[in-house]
């Protein structure tokens, strides 16, 4: 008989539990899945769709308000909240039925348990179900692909007031009439815009001088000035002092160069961030090494257990679903397969905010290069040069590629405007397989489309490498009788 009852356990049911058992399962592998509330996770039930469902009835509202910029005539649109929140729930279940369900993974060969695990030992793990049944397993290998929650700092108060999380706010029936976020990141910032747009007052609290602050500065700039314009308010460098309920409202003290001054609202949605789903698992009896409550693995997705993974948002690497997935995939390969070379691509990590602009980054930023010490030019479309953003009524936005001056190697690039995630996602592409801004600016691109404005970003290598001297040696050499062009401006765009 084997010596343990299962090839792999993965623990946990979300973005990276979902692939990592789906992936041990078709290298068969005799796996089990264990999740303590839905499969599907955070990503289906509390965070990427319904977020981007509610951004798109924003968008949407914003747009029958702002018909008039297509010819068309301005309204205001008549929004229902209560009949919006059910759009976004059944946005969910149809993800879920499609995507997440039980029956999908052990059509596979997968066993699906519901209930909490928590290690017996290094190679065994106990499931306490919702009704109480306890069942003990043992598995050669391990993937632990618990997620992670919402992290609510210590703010005096902030205990006898009820406030929203990305767990319970896409539960609300009502719109609020004054909503405060206490959050400038990218959670705090989709909802923002979203909520704003639906009919909400809406100000945002951040202790940074900025929002957004992974991203570029300019960048973030151009998106904080268009979510103003669409009414969102702004209290950064602030210290939150206190919150408390005062009748209806709640009041949210804060404090900026000494001065105190009070925020008032109906509802508050706490954005501050995110902490791993570790406890209740027993690591430390296993000698499972954690740091400030977060799996530590290596570049493998290994723990300091040989036998035991950890992938997605527990590592608290990176919290995008897409790298979860990405992890997932080294955590099975690696784990089951042993000997194949694989390694978090932790160079060419690819994010998007999905507002209007989005805003998104793959690769190195520029401080980072800068503070490398590293040799690269700045190339920059804007995208009042795309015809199709011209159609479309969509010219706010810039392009900024960091490359290499002679050969044209991609580092990193960031852009913000409309569908500027699928802009990264072309250059995630030609990062991952070392395209350079010639091989984009060489590749036929349909007109008029979006991807024709990466391509015409990476034309700008060409205007970079081009001089005066050589203009005028090409007219020299052929007898041309055409005029110079003029190459004082740095950051001429043709």
């Amino acid at each position: 008989m084997a010596k343990y009852e299962f090839d792999m356990i993965v623990i946990g049911g979300g973005a990276a539990g979902l692939t990592a058992a789906g992936l041990a399962a078709n290298f068969g592998a005799k796996t089990m899945m264990v999740e303590a509330e839905k499969l599907g996770g955070d990503c289906t039930w509390t965070g990427c769709i319904p977020s981007k469902t509610l951004l798109k009835a924003g968008k949407v509202a914003r747009q029958i308000r702002d018909a008039g910029k297509y010819g068309l005539i301005d309204g205001e649109p008549n929004i229902d909240f209560k009949k919006v929140m059910q759009h976004v729930d059944e946005v969910r279940k149809e993800v879920y039925e499609d995507a997440d369900r039980p029956e999908i993974f052990e059509d596979m060969g997968i066993e699906v348990v519901h209930g909490k695990a928590a290690f017996e030992d290094d190679r065994t793990i106990r499931i306490i179900g919702k009704e109480g049944s306890e069942r003990k397993v043992s598995s050669k290998k391990f993937i632990i692909a618990t997620g992670a929650k919402a992290f609510v700092p210590n703010i005096p108060g902030l205990d006898e007031v009820e406030y929203l999380t990305n767990e319970s706010l896409f539960e609300i029936e009502k719109l609020p009439r004054e909503l405060i976020i206490i959050g400038g990141g990218p959670i705090g910032t989709e909802m923002s815009q979203a909520f704003v747009n639906l009919g909400s007052k809406v100000t945002v609290v951040d202790m940074a001088p900025q929002i957004m602050g992974n991203d570029d500065r300019e960048l973030v700039g151009i998106l904080r000035e268009e979510l103003e314009k669409q009414g969102v308010k702004y209290e950064l460098n602030a210290s939150v002092q206190k919150v408390e309920r005062n009748g209806t409202e709640i009041h949210v003290q804060v404090e900026r160069d000494g001065v105190s001054r009070i925020i008032k609202g109906d509802a508050l949605l706490m954005a501050t961030g995110r902490k791993a789903n570790t406890s209740g698992l027993n690591l430390e009896a296993v000698g499972v090494k954690t740091e400030n409550g977060n799996v530590i693995v290596n570049e493998s997705c290994r723990t300091n257990k040989s036998h035991i993974y950890a992938a997605g948002d527990v590592t608290g690497r990176y919290q995008f679903t897409h790298m979860s997935d990405h992890m997932a995939k080294i955590a099975a390969t690696k784990a089951l397969l042993k000997f194949v070379p694989m390694k978090i691509e932790k160079n060419m990590v690819s994010w998007v905010t999905f507002t209007e602009p989005e805003l998104a980054h793959v690769g190195k930023t520029e401080q980072q290069l800068r503070d490398a010490g590293e040799k690269f030019e700045v190339y920059r479309f804007p995208y009042s040069k795309i015809d199709r953003a011209l159609a479309e009524g969509e010219t706010i936005g810039l392009v900024k590629i960091f490359a290499k001056k002679l050969s044209g190697k991609i580092l990193g690039a960031t852009a913000v405007g409309a569908h500027a995630g699928e802009f990264i996602s072309e250059y995630a592409l030609a990062i991952k397989n070392g395209v350079s801004m010639r091989g984009i600016a060489d590749t036929i691109h349909p007109y008029p489309s979006w991807g024709l404005g990466a391509r015409r970003a990476a034309d700008q290598w060409y205007i970079k490498n081009q001089s005066e001297w050589s203009v005028k040696l090409i007219k020299a050499v052929f007898g041309y009788r055409g005029e110079v062009p003029d190459f004082s401006d740095p950051d001429r765009i043709v």
